[in-house]
């Protein structure tokens, strides 16, 4: 039996500001020791880094591969916050530490909103990084003219996507997600919609199925550009099975189609050398050798957070092990290939305001980066991380050096020396590092907790948020883009959003 899913949203109440209780001592033993850092150790730090920065690149400005990957809601805070976890499960400070596509020569900020959002949506923003333009909340690569939900209004509005392009030049593709497949970022590479919520057809409303507007799940299936996307990879099973038919893992859940079409039967019918794979057990058992093309639907909706997949058959590949045979496949050739690798519950943890779980996704993505660029020629691969909006994360309270960054903030003293203080705010109560300006983890005024004994370090534990909203929201600040191997040149800057299509696009010399 699996472990839960901890689905968004669905934390239960008793995870607001209450998690189980511990003593001072045991919360003061977190604490990570601090390494000795001479005034002369800094100085040669800097020196040496700007040293290295000096240094040009030799990357050709033109790729023969592309690997897209988006944390979804991976804002800088979190990107912080995220380096400074990773750094203190290894007993470090954290705060010195880097993920992996930190270092990478080439950054840049992406200008997030939506043509009518100030604050965007996962649709609209992917679908500007994999068209080339940017369009409404809530639709998948069509363009602005369209209207939310109207089918009609989406006819010869559709942008072919850097995907389809690559497809239909002769590359091979791929598109993994910890996400349902049919969530707005992977759907928005191969898919077409007025409503990213059409994800199967019985989430079409009847008069716009009469219209003739396909599900997003179906249109994976019936994508008719090149030969067929190679690798499809996550969850979202539910969307390819008929209503009427058992999940084949889960006995008291059914599929959610109302044309009773199996879609996992039909890309396996349409595929020669083809797998359909839904748990690790398969998925372990792959040859890629032998596979050309690969779906993998590892649950009936998202696939779970990185810290409640066990660590064995019973679970789940990691996203860094599903990239990992992705780019088996993808080379079998020596065909270009592209690849959209997605960390999606990122930005679900955070909805649900739980921080631990969104760092220990993004700590994911980064081994999943990792593992990319140990698996490619950077002289011909052009490698970008970066993410598809903001959330209202925080990081704030002065907390000392090498403070658990999912701690009780924790001041030094008035000569700055680290000793570990509680610090408290006007009512006298400590407060924890990471917040939120919004969401579930809502506490009103005098009734704040008093966290003093309460271990908020805690998988489950809510962080607090400023207003109370079932469900934590978007922020419209810009992300971080980072980029290295080929034609990654061309990322630097604060630029919009769309123009990652571009730098794409120029570096495949399409």
């Amino acid at each position: 039996m699996k472990t839960s899913k901890f689905m968004p949203l669905l934390l239960s109440t008793q995870f607001i500001a209450c998690a189980q209780t511990v003593s001072n001592e045991s919360v003061k033993a977190t604490n990570a020791p601090l390494k000795v850092e001479s005034p002369e150790w800094w100085y040669q730090q800097g020196q040496n880094r700007v040293k290295q920065l000096s240094q040009k690149q030799n990357f050709p400005m033109k790729a023969k591969n592309v690997i897209l990957f988006i944390g979804d809601g991976m804002n800088i805070s979190t990107i912080t916050a995220a380096r400074i976890l990773e750094g203190q499960r290894r007993g470090e400070s954290g705060e010195e530490n880097q993920l992996s596509f930190e270092k990478f020569p080439q950054t840049a900020l992406s200008k997030t909103y939506n043509t009518n959002l100030q604050t965007p949506d996962s649709a609209g923003t992917m679908s500007a990084m994999m068209t080339g333009i940017k369009t409404k909340g809530g639709v998948i690569s069509v363009n602005g003219n369209v209207k939310v939900g109207d089918c009609d209004s989406g006819k010869n509005n559709s942008q072919i996507t850097l995907l389809e392009q690559a497809e239909k030049l002769g590359m091979s593709t791929g598109v993994i997600s910890t996400a349902r497949l049919t969530h707005a970022t992977p759907a928005a590479t191969y898919a077409h919609t007025v409503s990213r919520g059409w994800e199967s057809d019985s989430e079409i409303p009847q008069q716009e199925r009469d219209k003739g507007c396909h599900d997003i799940a179906s249109q994976l299936i019936d994508f008719n550009y090149g030969d067929g996307i190679e690798v499809a990879m996550g969850g979202g099973r539910q969307h390819f099975i008929p209503n009427e038919m058992n999940d084949p893992e889960y006995a008291n859940k059914k599929g959610a189609r109302l044309d009773q079409r199996n879609l996992m039967e039909e890309w396996k019918d349409k595929h020669s050398d083809s797998q359909v794979v839904w748990n690790s057990e398969q998925f372990n058992a792959l040859d890629t050798k032998k596979t050309k093309h690969l779906l993998g639907l590892f649950e009936p909706s998202h696939m779970q957070y990185e810290h409640d997949n066990p660590k064995d058959q019973s679970g789940e590949p990691s996203l860094s092990e599903m990239t990992k045979t992705s780019l088996d496949i993808l080379k079998n050739t020596e065909k270009p290939f592209f690849l959209m690798v997605e960390a999606g519950r990122i930005d679900h943890a955070h909805h649900a305001g739980n921080a631990y779980r969104a760092l220990v996704d993004t700590i994911e993505l980064s081994n999943a980066v990792q593992t990319a660029v140990e698996n490619v020629d950077l002289n011909e691969t052009l490698v970008i991380v970066t993410s598809d909006h903001s959330h209202t994360f925080n990081i704030s309270g002065y907390p000392q050096r090498g403070n658990p960054i999912l701690g009780l903030v924790k001041t030094p003293d008035k000569q700055g020396n680290v000793i570990g203080q509680l610090a408290k705010d006007d009512q006298g109560k400590p407060y924890t590092t990471l917040s939120y300006a919004n969401g579930p983890g809502y506490v009103n005024g005098d009734s704040r907790p008093d966290l003093s004994h309460v271990d908020v370090t805690t998988p489950d534990y809510k962080q607090a948020a400023m207003i109370p909203l079932y469900s934590e929201t978007h922020s419209g600040e810009d992300v971080a883009i980072f980029a290295t191997g080929a034609g990654s040149q061309l990322v630097h800057g604060t630029i919009e959003q769309n123009v990652i299509y571009h730098i794409m696009r120029h570096a495949l010399d399409l």
